[in-house]
């Protein structure tokens, strides 16, 4: 396992002394525009949330797969310079994941990916209280099978929170994708969605039905985003639900918003001690909306920071504190 360290942090403020792991694809984003330009970006869901965490002041470590090629070597660039320790667990000698995306005079983008997600067993999770994974890499073989492995196993002594995020184009048929999500939120205490994930997984389904489905499988808490609209979140100890409004006021564009919303809301339950461990997990699960009201907030915060920036910024916890003044 080749392991790689930052020294120093850009963190500002203090978090917590519990570890999270973060496990899931990190790639590049080749943006293609009309007039012939091409960009780069460090992407990939689960790096994005990582970040966020670590900017928030959490100890972090995203287990991936990178290349030692220079897509790669950006990758790391990036990941590290924000705080977070970077476990590569690639098996093989494949290259950096990347997503091609093409934009048309309309504005609407066509994807070509190039993803490698072989990954060994993650060891030492003792060290860890708290394990967070979604998106592409939860879905997509080999790697699959060591989420399923790292989950199960770090559920004896940490938390687990996932974000489906799903990509209808590259998950195969929403029947084979839905009962994956399905196993992977029965093994979680916290699991966040956006209203499209629902509208793919379970079309004409209404959005209260799907959120009391999934609490039943386990779940203390379920979170849906819903854009513009803000959130809609439910716990499952007395099957009540909330809402609340978006709290961005400016929006440069929604690059990131969901894995910044998905990184504050770990933040804020890890600080108030309804996420780190066993017992965390209980409190969860007999919590009430008043008591995860205040990490909903954090999230809502971290994001609309976060879509005021041009691509997927994840802020300090200084910057919220100064939001918050």
């Amino acid at each position: 396992m080749a392991t790689e360290r930052v020294t120093g942090s850009s963190v500002t403020g203090s978090g917590t002394e519990q570890q999270v792991l973060v496990v899931g694809e990190t790639l590049v984003d080749i943006v293609h525009t009309p007039d012939g330009k091409a960009t780069e970006h460090v992407g990939g869901s689960p790096a994005n949330v990582a970040m966020g965490i670590a900017r928030l002041g959490h100890d972090t470590v995203l287990a991936t797969t990178l290349g030692d090629d220079d897509h790669g070597i950006r990758c790391r660039e990036q990941i590290t310079s924000h705080g977070v320790t970077i476990e590569n667990l690639d098996a093989g000698q494949h290259p950096t994941s990347t997503a091609i995306a093409t934009i048309d005079d309309s504005g609407a983008a066509d994807y070509e990916f190039d993803l490698h997600w072989d990954l060994r067993p993650i060891t030492d999770l003792d060290r860890v209280a708290h394990v967070h994974t979604g998106s592409i890499a939860a879905t997509l073989t080999p790697g699959a099978a060591v989420i399923t492995q790292t989950l199960t196993e770090a559920r004896e002594h940490a938390t687990i929170s996932y974000d489906p995020n799903v990509r209808p184009t590259i998950m195969g048929s929403v029947d084979e994708v839905r009962g994956r999500i399905e196993e992977l939120i029965a093994l979680s205490d916290v699991v966040k969605a956006s209203d499209d994930d629902i509208e793919w997984l379970y079309a004409g389904v209404s959005l209260p039905d799907v959120m009391a489905a999934w609490g039943r499988l386990g779940p203390g808490l379920v979170v849906v985003t819903r854009g513009g609209d803000g959130v809609a979140y439910r716990v499952t100890s007395t099957g009540e639900m909330a809402q609340a409004p978006t709290r961005a006021d400016e929006v440069a564009d929604t690059v990131g918003a969901g894995d910044s919303f998905m990184a504050g809301l770990v933040s804020g339950l890890l600080d108030a001690g309804l996420l780190g461990d066993a017992d965390a997990r209980q409190r969860l699960s007999t919590a009430t909306l008043e008591d995860v009201a205040g990490s909903v907030s954090r999230a809502l915060a971290t994001s609309a920071i976060t879509v005021g920036h041009a691509g997927a910024y994840a802020p300090t916890r200084g910057e919220l504190n100064a939001e918050s003044a």
